[in-house]
């Protein structure tokens, strides 16, 4: 990184920055409280408050969201007359999965082969160290230039909605000129990328019911109309011969104009296995930026370890839907819920119950603040031009804002390139990465209030 005061602060700073993401990491602040106890995620909301308080933020407050979670706001006075710009990224984190699958324990930032590990590292609480970063970094010199807004989101994970219905229901709150996310990531380390698109979302439990009763298989099976065959059948039924998704009525040929994905590097990154076949059809940013995407989350069904010789009455699965741009989320549900009615065999009764929905987004790349943020990542990524990639996450929250504050310019940044392994297991952040883009945010910051 080129010499300059920001970046020498930013470098300065890294050390602290380690020892307050080890902290934030140790919270197991998963917004499933059927899993995971609440108190983790009020221990992590209560961490940063302390953290906005002893930064000078002024009205920091835990908001109490409609869907039962916490999230933290704080304003940090500007010069008069300055610009204001939000900055977001949510401290609720994905479950750490099969915790024998992680080298090292998920809640224990742990340092190795250049990278810190932990669940929430990349996404997103790394996302927050960044703005304090930069924060800090500007007020060692000269201070900073723009009013700033802080909010740290509770259950962004969970698709509840819960910032996004008080954010409507306080609509000053975050109003801001510009808001950065800071829950995205570079197409690859070292890669300045701005997000321009993200894919909606949509989660749908289906139930199927047949019997009254399980029965015994040997006796009944062959006639009796087994519940969980038919689940199979529907969840079949959503994907082509070559894996595409298929939902009736559901447009699925969209083409990705701009940065492609190398099938090959895609391949590695998604580590899969040696003779193992991609899905779908055209190229790889058609598929993962572009279309829809239908993923099985989860079947209920007895385990193969204790299994009896019975035909299932009953049986149930998650499925999660990816909207892409241009496709409105609410339209996609209601196809996804006729298509698994549809194509329920044997008279099966079928039942659909949405868990949680998103709209998908289109940033406008040519706004003044991506011209400010391109200046910002010239800088801080030397000899690297800024890219605009597409991101098959949801972010809904990003349509939200977008709905309030309609002159806002939204960008999208953050830690969650595809070495990071967000929502696997062995997540991990790049401490490179995190001291580039803190200095990229901080330069924006002045860029942007000198526009």
């Amino acid at each position: 990184m080129s010499s300059n005061p920001v970046a020498e602060t930013v470098a300065s700073l890294m050390p602290r920055a380690k020892a307050e993401l080890t902290e934030l990491v140790a919270f197991k602040s998963v917004a499933d409280f059927d899993q995971f106890p609440r108190s983790e995620s009020e221990a992590a909301a209560d961490w940063i408050t302390a953290a906005l308080r002893a930064e000078g933020f002024e009205d920091v407050a835990v908001l109490e969201t409609p869907d039962g979670t916490q999230s933290v706001y704080g304003r940090l006075p500007g010069p008069e007359g300055a610009r204001t710009v939000l900055l977001y990224a949510h401290y609720d984190v994905q479950p750490p999965l099969d915790e024998s699958g992680w080298t090292t324990p998920p809640f224990e930032l742990t340092e190795r082969d250049g990278r810190w590990y932990g669940r929430g590292t990349a996404d997103c609480k790394g996302g927050f160290i960044m703005h304090l970063l930069a924060l800090r970094a500007l007020k060692a010199n000269g201070g900073v230039p723009v009013q700033v807004k802080v909010i740290v989101e509770g259950s962004e994970e969970q698709g509840t909605g819960g910032l996004e219905r008080y954010a409507e229901q306080h609509p000053e709150l975050l109003e801001a000129d510009a808001i950065v996310i800071g829950d995205s990531g570079n197409f690859r380390v070292g890669l300045p990328t701005a997000t321009s698109t993200l894919r909606g979302m949509t989660m749908l439990r289906v139930k199927i019911d047949t019997l009254e009763g399980n029965l015994h298989s040997g006796q009944f099976g062959g006639a009796a109309p087994d519940a969980l065959g038919a689940l199979i059948r529907v969840l079949d039924s959503l994907r082509a011969e070559d894996g595409s998704t298929t939902v009736d009525g559901l447009t699925g040929d969209a083409r990705w104009q701009g940065l492609q994905y190398d099938e090959e590097q895609f391949r590695r990154d998604a580590k899969v296995l040696d003779g193992v076949g991609l899905i779908g059809s055209g190229t790889v940013a058609d598929r993962i930026w572009a279309r829809p995407a239908v993923t099985v989350l989860g079947i209920d069904c007895p385990p193969v370890v204790g299994a009896t010789p019975s035909v299932q009455a009953s049986a149930r699965a998650l499925i999660s839907l990816r909207v892409p741009p241009g496709v409105d989320a609410a339209e996609a549900t209601k196809l996804l819920q006729a298509h698994l009615e549809a194509h329920t065999p044997w008279g099966a009764r079928v039942s659909t119950e949405q868990i949680g929905q998103g709209q998908p987004f289109s940033a406008d790349t040519t706004s003044p603040a991506y011209a400010a943020m391109a200046d910002a990542m010239a800088v801080a990524y030397p000899g690297q031009e800024m890219q605009y990639a597409g991101q098959g996450g949801s972010i809904p929250l990003c349509n939200t804002l977008a709905a309030l504050y309609p002159a806002a310019e939204i960008l999208l940044i953050g830690l969650s390139e595809p070495e990071a392994q967000i929502h696997a297991v062995n997540e991990s952040v790049s401490p490179e990465e995190l001291e580039r883009l803190s200095v990229a945010e901080a330069l924006f910051l002045r860029n942007y209030a000198a526009g």
